[in-house]
């Protein structure tokens, strides 16, 4: 089993900065006790010093751009450019996404990420009786190669970086994008964006999954090798513990859980044959930015070294962009408070703030009003205005790894590395991220159950939620769906599937069910049954008769 180079943990002279090294959530306190712990558990101390920071800072730190890359994956990092300022968005129709991304264009966002609705996420088309009352709830639905079409119409996807939070059904959303642009003009060999394709935390946390775990691992391997070979500038995977911060995991487990995912999905490309070399490059991570602001920029400092470790040490890289963890940041969703809404605003900076210092490279920032409902433009517009704000005013771009060298967060970094790699140790030991499935779903379960506890004793102070509360009622427009938007994506799709060759659309899916039969690449009959218009439900309803559905419980 790979063992981790594990860092001595500093203790002062009377034994006071010792940390519990089991701990990676914060204990639940009494009123009266005055010791001060992060939700990951590590206690901060009234006051740093060099003689809480171990030895060897000056190996661990390195140089910005070479590794282990702790202070950044390039040199000069927002001094040469800016992190993409990518808004999430997408809801109601294809029209009104596009509508809503043409917008956010115009206001400065450098980067496109489409949120998709409960169905699309799920491989169903909107026609199916499973999704009435779904569709376009929570994004935008896509049911066929008209709905992308009608995302980007007048978007020219040679110019724009497109993110695609898709996980079971990413490699269908992925074909209709490339056919979009082939459909435009855009080679393969330009399109730049990225699918998620991360279902392992899907079965860990968020719940939205579809075929078994093998079957599962199998596609994700398979847009690995396409995209190697097709699409080379398209980031094949965004490995999250965005969603498992959200499910309510600490730092420590956010850092840990997600690596140890990201660890499963190298070995499965190894398995099936890939060089670490040529697909490693092309993975990417996103990550939760929380209100903690030190704990936050450590926690994106740790896991930069940690990776670059992994992947050099473990898999033997050569290529440092191997090393380098490529990540987005979204601001915490569940930090966001339905109570005096706009206070979400100064949250937001904040935890946007900490993820420019901890050098994100790409930023999403939430708008003040999502505790409520999907954001208005108005609350779009201040959430990218946010950014905007950190990037020119803040001074938080003007030089590389600001908070570096400072005994506080160096500690911290040095605190939450070596708290992430002894859990780790604990998944590897259980046989890596499949088979402790149940041994992280606990972890996160007693952290989110810490946290309540905390929050309900007012340990845990939330600004207008148990502390400084009013009665007043702010008055905040939402953003309401429009409730046709469901009948006229039905017409749509059922026109669509009226005028179209029906034999060529069953002679597609069939040859889908043979790919799926065997062991080759099921990207190729994917494309030709999109291209032969077939639809996103069609396209999983002929992968679900082979693999068929994971239900919970055990993976295989």
């Amino acid at each position: 089993m790979f063992r981790f180079n594990i860092l001595p943990r500093v203790t002062a002279a009377d034994g006071s900065g010792a940390q519990e090294a089991h701990r990676t959530i914060a204990p639940v306190v009494g009123p009266d006790d005055e010791r001060v712990f992060t939700d990951s558990g590590i206690e901060i101390q009234p006051l740093y010093d060099e003689g809480d920071v171990a030895p060897g800072l000056e190996e661990r730190l390195g140089e910005p751009g070479q590794p282990p890359f702790t202070r950044g994956i390039h040199e000069r990092m927002y001094r040469d450019r800016l992190w993409t300022m990518r808004q999430y968005a997408g809801f109601a129709s294809p029209e009104d996404t596009n509508e809503r991304y043409r917008y956010l264009i115009e206001h400065g966002s450098t980067g496109l990420s489409m949120a998709f609705d409960l169905p699309t996420q799920l491989g169903r088309d909107s026609d199916d009786p499973l999704c009435h009352g779904e569709v376009g709830r929570t994004g935008v639905p896509i049911d066929t190669i008209e709905d992308m079409r009608i995302c980007f119409d007048q978007i020219p996807l040679d110019g724009v970086s497109t993110s695609m939070t898709i996980n079971a059904p990413a490699a269908i959303l992925l074909l209709l994008y490339e056919l979009v642009g082939e459909e435009q003009g855009v080679p393969s060999e330009k399109l730049r964006g990225t699918v998620q394709n991360d279902v392992l935390k899907e079965y860990m946390a968020r719940g939205n999954y579809i075929y078994p775990a093998e079957p599962t691992m199998r596609l994700t391997t398979d847009i690995f090798e396409y995209c190697s070979e097709n699409v080379p500038k398209w980031n094949t995977i965004s490995i999250s513990g965005y969603h498992i911060r959200e499910k309510g995991c600490s730092a420590v487990q956010e850092v840990a859980f997600t690596l140890s995912n990201a660890i499963a999905y190298v070995e499965a490309a190894l398995e099936r044959g890939l060089k670490i070399d040529e697909f490693a490059p092309r993975l990417a991570f996103f990550f939760n930015g929380h209100n903690n602001v030190f704990q936050e920029i450590a926690k994106f400092r740790a896991v930069r070294r940690m990776w670059a470790e992994i992947v050099k040490e473990r898999f033997g890289a050569e290529n440092e962009k191997s090393m380098q963890i490529r990540f987005h940041t979204q601001t915490g969703g569940v930090t966001l408070q339905a109570q005096q809404p706009e206070v979400n605003i100064i949250r937001v900076a904040l935890q946007g703030f900490a993820a420019v210092c901890g050098g994100t490279q790409s930023l999403h920032t939430n708008g003040f009003d999502e505790a409520l409902a999907l954001p208005t433009e108005r609350s779009a517009r201040i959430a990218l205005r946010t950014q905007q704000v950190i990037a020119y005013e803040s001074g938080a771009a003007d030089t590389v790894d600001p908070f570096a060298g400072s005994y506080f967060v160096e500690s911290l970094t040095d605190e939450i590395e070596l708290r992430a790699k002894e859990l780790m140790e604990k998944v590897e030991e259980l046989g890596g991220s499949v088979e402790a499935l149940e041994f992280m779903q606990r972890e996160i379960e007693e952290s989110a159950l810490s946290y309540h506890e905390r929050y309900k004793s007012g340990q845990d102070v939330i600004v207008g939620v148990n502390k400084f509360v009013t009665d007043q009622v702010d008055d905040v427009d939402i953003l309401k769906v429009d409730p046709e938007a469901e009948q006229r994506q039905l017409a749509r799709l059922k026109a669509f599937k009226e005028n179209r060759d029906q034999a060529e659309v069953e002679a597609k899916l069939e040859s889908i069910r043979d790919a799926a039969r065997g062991d080759g690449n099921l990207l190729h009959p994917i494309r030709a049954a999109l291209k032969a218009n077939a639809s996103i439900g069609e396209v999983c309803g002929a992968m679900r008769e082979v693999f068929g559905e994971y239900k919970g419980g055990a993976f295989f």
